[in-house]
């Protein structure tokens, strides 16, 4: 599933960002070389960065 359009970030990349230690949305774009654009996909992203955090 795609996360972010405007940098095409799947859920499976935010994933693997918060199994290698991202605590923040920001983070996540960060560790793939990218940067929230408009800002929608933060909330899904920081969902799918708490789920894996929990599940750890």
């Amino acid at each position: 599933m795609v996360v972010c359009v405007c940098n095409a970030i799947k859920e499976t990349q935010v994933r693997e960002a918060a199994r290698n230690g991202a605590t923040s949305a920001c983070q996540a774009y960060r560790s793939l070389g990218r940067q929230p654009k408009c800002g929608q996909c933060v909330p899904f992203a920081r969902s799918i960065i708490d789920a894996e955090r929990a599940a750890a």
